[in-house]
């Protein structure tokens, strides 16, 4: 679901005019091959996100225990409960000698 739902986003205008369709295509066809794949889990997460629709990725971080790394407001308002970062946030955090990649 979360290649599918990346996928659907390289289509939106916005992210059109900032990444070339040709490099998107790229980025999907190495996240295919290259990235550790889990299925989409079956059962919903234990906490559950404000907006519904992202339910999926807190039970897959959960899952593949995983940091979720996200702009988006209703998640990161669940960084008291689950592991989820901004982008800023994350590369900070693996940038850091000696950090643990997996916090």
């Amino acid at each position: 679901m979360l290649l599918d739902e990346l996928e659907r986003a390289f289509d939106y205008p916005k992210i059109q005019n900032r990444v070339p369709t040709v490099e998107a295509q790229e980025l999907l066809e190495i996240l295919g091959r290259s990235t550790t794949h889990f299925q989409d889990p079956d059962k919903a997460p234990d906490v559950r996100s404000p907006d519904r629709d992202d339910d999926y990725l807190i039970a897959l971080a959960a899952e593949s225990r995983s940091v979720l790394v996200s702009g988006d407001s209703d998640l990161l308002g669940l960084s008291g409960q689950i592991p989820v970062r901004s982008p800023i946030e994350f590369l900070a955090m693996i940038e850091r000698p000696g950090s643990n990649r997996t916090r």
